[in-house]
């Protein structure tokens, strides 16, 4: 394929190209959280068709030999105690901690994996015009630390599909966080807020100066 130097060193370094644009594309970010806020956009959102089976979950995890899907996935790395795992993952034991309402857990039973964003949120702020594998890549999103959040199953049910202009955790000290947390999910999807969501994202920042978000765009 190399027929002379020049040529073998052009081909190189258009080989190079794509890589560093690809690596600068998906760097990881860290930014005030009122900057951050910003750098969402504001657009009406619309649920015109929904369906929650647009987004398929729970998938086969990060390694589907493994028997874990992503909610054990999920499970196993938030453990402040670690669960046993058996074969086809079964967890045992264990013990978590629900930040959103300051409770501790001691059986996976009685958790539910929360969508930082919720999927109907998703739904409404862009992701109604995803393919179906960016849909299932958001909902199994297992690449953001900070997407998919064990909680207990009051406070996930009592959050459902509602923005921060709607529902904050019910423990006002992690409402910098949680607001944190929120923003980088959707500046990493590329997701939009509705105007009372902006203001709401504007309102716990102002009282949240310290807070930062660290984001890294999906692939």
């Amino acid at each position: 394929m190399l027929k002379t130097v020049l040529r073998g060193l052009a081909a190189a370094s258009l080989a190079l190209l794509p890589l560093t644009v690809s690596t600068l594309a998906h760097a990881a970010e860290t930014l005030p959280l009122a900057e951050a806020v910003t750098r969402l956009p504001v657009a009406a959102e619309s649920r015109d068709g929904y369906d929650r089976d647009a987004f398929k979950h729970w998938n086969a995890g990060a390694n589907p030999s493994d028997g874990c899907n992503t909610r054990a996935e999920v499970l196993i790395a938030e453990a402040v105690e670690p669960p046993t795992v058996g074969p086809k993952c079964p967890l045992t034991g264990g013990r978590w901690w629900s930040y959103y309402d300051q409770v501790w857990v001691t059986s996976a039973s009685g958790l539910n994996i929360d969508h930082m964003g919720p999927l109907a949120e998703g739904w409404d702020s862009g992701a109604s015009i995803w393919s179906a594998q960016r849909r299932e890549a958001y909902a199994n999103d297992l690449g953001a630390t900070t997407s998919l959040v064990a909680v207990t199953a009051r406070s996930n049910r009592s959050k459902s599909d509602q923005d921060p202009a709607q529902w904050l955790p019910p423990a006002a000290e992690v409402h910098c966080r949680y607001v944190a947390e929120w923003v980088g999910t959707k500046l990493r999807w590329g997701l939009s807020t509705d105007e009372a969501e902006a203001t709401a994202l504007r309102e716990v920042a102002d009282r949240c100066p310290e807070q930062t978000v660290t984001y890294e765009p999906a692939p």
